[in-house]
């Protein structure tokens, strides 16, 4: 897995860290809320916009819009 979907996910569910450290981490993520899981994709929207941004300020700009993800 993507050390900074790894990242990611810890800054989602900070009080579970070791899990993350674990090489089977994404099957322990099963037992997330729905809080946490919203947290996880609002990040993962939040580091595409970041590189769209880049390049194209707009294109983030459009991409958190769709998703509704405040910068």
């Amino acid at each position: 897995m993507n050390e900074r979907i790894r990242q990611l996910a810890v800054m989602a569910n900070p009080s579970s860290k070791e899990i993350y450290e674990a090489d089977n981490w994404q099957y322990n993520c099963a037992a997330w809320d729905s809080n946490n899981l919203t947290k996880f994709a609002e990040l993962i929207v939040q580091e595409c916009a970041r590189l769209c941004d880049i390049n194209d300020k707009e294109q983030g700009d459009i991409l958190r819009e769709h998703f509704g993800v405040e910068e």
